[in-house]
């Protein structure tokens, strides 16, 4: 793409692990130059947060999957020539953003109230585990422990089961693209009056608005939601909504008329239920259900469905799914090289513009890679 639409914007990004590096790598992915400012010797923290022992060159897999087209700044933030020239480049920036724990980046004297002096269009992104305020605000940030404290763990699994996360950094991911969202807006704002912004996002908040379904329904009714006992898929749907084991396999069904699942998967037992008792009787009929989907193939049962356009599908793992020519065709794969000569496949950014998909394939920065060049370019030292 010629020219992606972010681009000649200029980020400084002082956050590690997940959330706000995340948010880095869409804005890199649409065209900004993103500086990462790392502290000397070890950098952002997720350099050294291993997937599975997983590593390439010094830095981990997870590093190289949310750190690529950026670039690297090293400077000791406590030491005051090194923070003289951070402020150097503040002056510049169009965008900073941190993760750190409320009163760190006040600490150093890089709080919003003092940024602005420096930059007053800046836009100042934070992002925090439970917001800047109340008796929460200094506990660890970190998604397992935010899934688990927000309700979110009651959502998955059957009613008998433990309580059960995610098996995916979600609040991590979710943050991060409302903090997106949020320096958008503030950009077209500040294009439109010349102010700058703070944008604050916690990954708690994050996460309740996730579910603004469910607490929503929790509010109205005062009552918990409760999830099936069986093949449990949502636990404010009714059945046959889950996930199904076959003869071969697993497969996904979602809302679908009870009559009309019978007559298409020929279960007479069913045909005694309809819509009325879908959810009242929901344990019940996804139990009918389960043991009728066991006597075929997952094949066999896909194409009575949908030869009637039910809604169901095969439940893939990656490996049959990215040999598939559905997945295929998105084209969602791109191939990056490290600095140390290591291939990784990666995914693209899901956006397209234009008809056009966006592929990003520089790799994520050695720790102070272009602290000289940066230096020299922006701040007219050496």
């Amino acid at each position: 793409m010629s020219r992606l639409p972010l681009q000649g914007l200029l980020v400084l990004e002082f956050s590690q692990y997940l959330s706000g590096p995340s948010a880095g790598l869409r804005l890199a992915d649409l065209g900004a130059r993103v500086i990462k400012v790392e502290r000397p010797g070890t950098g952002d923290a997720g350099r050294r947060l291993s997937i599975k022992d997983l590593w390439t060159d010094d830095s981990s897999m997870l590093f190289h999957t949310i750190n690529r087209n950026k670039e690297s700044y090293t400077a000791d933030l406590k030491h005051p020539d090194d923070l003289a020239l951070v402020k150097k480049l503040i002056e510049k920036a169009d965008v900073l953003t941190h993760n750190f724990r409320p009163g760190v980046m006040e600490k150093v004297g890089l709080g919003y109230s003092e940024v602005i002096k420096i930059n007053p269009r800046i836009i100042y992104g934070a992002v925090s585990g439970y917001g800047k305020e109340g008796p929460w605000k200094n506990r660890p940030g970190q998604d397992l422990l935010l899934q688990s404290m927000s309700g979110l763990a009651y959502t998955t699994g059957n009613a008998k089961d433990n309580p059960m996360p995610f098996g995916l950094a979600i609040a991590d991911n979710l943050c991060g693209s409302q903090l997106v969202q949020g320096i958008l807006s503030a950009l077209i704002r500040r294009q439109k009056t010349g102010a700058g912004a703070l944008i604050e996002v916690s990954l708690l908040e994050s996460l309740l608005d996730f579910q603004f379904e469910l607490l929503t329904t929790y509010h109205s009714s005062g009552k918990l939601p409760k999830r099936s006992k069986v093949n449990n898929g949502h636990p404010l749907l009714h059945a046959p909504y889950g996930i199904y084991s076959t003869a071969d396999g697993h497969i996904a069904i979602a809302m679908v008329d009870i009559k009309q699942l019978a007559k298409a998967i020929g279960c007479n037992e069913l045909m005694a239920y309809d819509q009325k008792v879908a959810f009242s009787l929901r344990d019940e009929i996804k139990s009918v259900l389960a043991k009728h989907l066991l006597t075929q193939q997952s094949a066999y049962w896909l194409q009575k469905l949908h030869a009637k356009d039910l809604w169901a599908m095969e439940v893939l793992d990656w490996e049959r799914l990215t040999k598939l020519e559905a997945y295929k065709v998105l084209q969602m794969e791109q191939t990056i090289t490290t600095s140390k000569g290591k291939e990784v496949t990666t995914t693209r950014c899901p956006i397209r513009i234009n008809g056009e998909r966006i592929f990003s394939p520089k790799p994520a920065p050695q720790l102070g890679e272009h602290t000289e060049a940066i230096k020299k370019e922006l701040i007219g030292k050496l």
